[in-house]
């Protein structure tokens, strides 16, 4: 497939997907990044993710996660304007990730509405932890500050790294979960402890089954400010969600999930994800496009199962 093309038809998935939540945004922004990263878009791993809420209403996102062809995501999202450097220790950290750790993959993560947001660094391999994480110069100090309460709630080893340059912050995905970690009263504890809002019951017993946990800092101040818990993604899952979950989705969300379009064989792959700002809960919602080689070599370790 050819870069053109590829352009063409990941362009063609994500207006498909954007109509089904009444998401709208510039054409010509969308197609000016996917130009920019096209050398990569025939081998990627594609994700469209919506949030339930009305804050969170005409948007859809899009992430691309790639392993080879683009070694500096973020030099690509400067070259084309998409970011602009400001002198900010956030315009340093994925250099000082990359030049510490091996990266298995990166991705970038765009808004139909609101184009490029964030860069993610990706190690499911080489785990990380937090006190590793705390040493990097351009780290967050709010990590630090926080290493201790992570580490009483069993949040140890970083799989990922995703930088927000916008609005300056960085989100730290926590993985091998252990149950005491997942249990609900843990839950539950966790989020009083962080200042955010008592949380829904039926929502903790969701989140109880995730595989991974993200949380939210930033360098303008000293507290974790979102976290969110995400089960494992799986073919079907609006029938396998509870109906605390689907209740919660809205008729254009759940369109979304039984239509958006994928490029793999089979049911669609989602991932629901419950998330907790000091605004209130929402549900994150992602049906996968298409499958980059290591998704698919992941999938296959996982569920036994050729993508």
């Amino acid at each position: 497939m050819s870069d053109v093309a590829a352009v063409d038809g990941v362009y063609q998935a994500i207006e498909e997907s954007a109509q089904l939540v009444n998401a709208t945004g510039s054409g010509d922004k969308l197609r000016s990044i996917l130009t920019a990263y096209q050398d990569v878009l025939a081998q990627a791993g594609i994700v469209f993710t919506v949030q339930t809420g009305e804050r969170n209403a005409g948007e859809l996102d899009y992430t691309i996660s790639f392993a080879s062809g683009c070694d500096d995501p973020y030099g690509v999202a400067v070259a084309h304007g998409f970011v602009v450097p400001t002198g900010h220790p956030v315009d340093n950290l994925l250099s000082d990730l990359r030049d510490r750790y091996p990266i298995s993959e990166y991705m970038i993560d765009c808004g139909v509405a609101g184009g490029f947001k964030k860069v993610y660094a990706h190690f499911p391999l080489e785990l990380r932890t937090v006190r590793e994480l705390t040493d990097i110069p351009s780290m967050p100090p709010a990590l630090a500050a926080n290493a201790d309460l992570l580490a009483r709630h069993g949040f140890h080893e970083v799989a990922m790294i995703a930088i927000d340059y916008r609005r300056r912050t960085m989100n730290a995905y926590f993985t091998r979960l252990s149950p005491a970690s997942l249990d609900p009263a843990s839950i539950r504890s966790f989020l009083r402890e962080i200042g955010l809002p008592e949380p829904d019951e039926a929502l903790v017993e969701f989140a109880a089954r995730s595989f991974r946990v993200n949380v939210t800092i930033g360098w303008d101040t000293p507290g974790i400010m979102r976290v969110c818990f995400a089960p494992a993604p799986g073919r079907g899952l609006l029938a396998a969600a509870p109906p605390a979950i689907t209740d919660r989705l809205g008729p254009h969300i759940e369109k979304f999930v039984r239509n958006a379009p994928h490029s793999y064989g089979g049911a669609s792959i989602n991932l629901f994800g419950v998330k907790w700002t000091p605004e209130g809960e929402c549900l994150d919602v992602a049906s996968y496009y298409q499958a980059s080689p290591l998704m698919r070599k992941m999938w296959m370790a996982f569920y036994k199962e050729e993508l």
